[in-house]
């Protein structure tokens, strides 16, 4: 007899809410090189072991000197200087300047310790060999970058929990940080379940179909910034379910069960979930169609989902659970979806006490806008999906949209 619970349904929002309330993650960290640290998660505080930039330098091609030599000069006063030579980029002044001196710089060279200011090329002009004329005067500390007032040594570089941009890498290899502490990424396990089953690759017999859960379930874990687990076929019997479920879930830090959610005479999912731990099952039905035999568990604080078998059922209910778990194990919040606001081309009914969710095709509409026409399919096609360009969220009790109503779509 299926378990009075299955229908009590309750909506997505508060099935999170519950796993919340039961799960406190537990994240591991590891060291990657800086370098392959993009989008990976800071397990750490990191300050700079060195100032940046190490020493002051030109932000432009022209004259190092002294701004004093300069005060009062004009294009019809100009101030006359001796040109003492070239500092060489990439090493240290081996030169000085003194009173009425100048050496030329490069953008980005170190300037010599009594040097203040630099004149740029265009706002001078070389008399001869040994001299140039200052046409314009300088302000101390003018065209130069004072050492560290990119970055201080022992300032914050970067906080713990912050994502890793491009810029972030850049400024952690600049203070010479190539090796830092990120969080792991969650690994999700997959297990599939049912006799039915065989794995993409083999050829298909009368009766069987291919596993596509799997694969869908890892893609989606992977964009999310999990690493998906996939942990083969369970066949349907109780022990071989148990001992899959079992080994799955020690490898993991969330696990996926698909197929063996729905009410049925073989339905072993319900107990093999409550075999892996306390508190175990927490709810069996959400508010939401496709997905309503979802069960949402936590078991020795780890989630455990029992998802539908459909495809696209597995699919969809997944993307509304998955992305909220990944992002929580990561410190995260959760990123939300690309929306495009369009024009409904049909009406769309929708049963009170239940959010639906219905695959949508994009077009341009004769007005210059964007029109959403349903793509209507039954919860095991997955060929509803890949011809659909976003999804359209049908919100509890609202018992659907009329046609032309105005509606933001999720987009793939």
């Amino acid at each position: 007899m299926p378990s009075p619970e299955f229908f009590q349904v309750i909506p997505v929002d508060d099935a999170l809410a519950l796993l919340d309330q039961h799960w406190q993650p537990l994240p591991a960290t590891e060291t990657l090189s800086t370098a392959a640290a993009l989008d990976r998660i800071l397990a750490a505080d990191l300050r700079s072991p060195e100032q940046v930039p190490a020493f002051r330098k030109s932000t432009v091609d022209g004259y190092a000197l002294r701004a004093a030599d300069t005060f009062g000069a004009s294009q019809s006063l100009p101030a006359f200087l001796r040109l003492r030579g070239e500092l060489k980029m990439g090493e240290a002044p081996t030169d000085d300047v003194g009173v009425a001196d100048a050496l030329l710089i490069h953008t980005g060279g170190m300037l010599p310790a009594s040097a203040d200011a630099v004149v740029m090329l265009e706002q001078a002009q070389v008399i001869d060999e040994g001299e140039i004329e200052i046409l314009r005067a300088a302000a101390p500390g003018e065209n130069v970058i004072q050492a560290g007032e990119d970055i201080a040594a022992g300032a914050l570089v970067l906080p713990r929990g912050q994502r890793l941009r491009a810029q972030d890498i850049g400024g952690l290899l600049a203070v010479g940080i190539s090796e830092i502490p990120v969080l792991a990424r969650p690994r999700v396990g997959i297990l599939s379940c049912g006799d039915e089953l065989t794995p993409p690759e083999a050829r298909l017999t009368p009766g069987m179909v291919r596993d596509i859960n799997a694969y869908t379930l890892s893609a989606l874990a992977e964009k999310h910034d999990a690493a998906p687990l996939r942990l083969g076929i369970a066949a349907d019997a109780i022990n071989d379910y148990r001992q899959r479920a079992e080994a799955g879930f020690a490898a993991c830090d969330i696990l996926l069960l698909s197929a063996g959610s729905s009410v049925s005479a073989r339905d072993y999912t319900r107990d093999v979930i409550n075999g892996l731990g306390a508190p175990g099952l927490l709810q069996h039905g959400l508010a939401t169609k496709p997905g309503k035999p979802t069960i949402i568990a936590v078991c020795k604080n780890k989630p455990v989902i029992g998802l539908p078998g459909n495809p696209a059922s597995a699919l969809l209910v997944a993307r509304q659970l998955l992305p909220h778990l990944i992002a929580r194990y990561l410190g995260q919040a959760p990123q939300s979806p690309a929306t495009r606001e369009a024009r409904l081309s049909q009406r769309v009914a929708s049963v009170t006490g239940r959010e639906d969710w219905l695959p949508v095709k994009l077009s341009r509409a004769e007005d210059g806008g964007t029109l959403a026409e349903p793509v209507f399919g039954k919860s095991n096609l997955i060929f509803t999906l890949i011809a659909a360009d976003g999804l359209l969220r049908v919100p509890l009790n609202t018992g659907g949209y009329e046609a032309g109503s105005i509606v933001d779509v999720q987009l793939f």
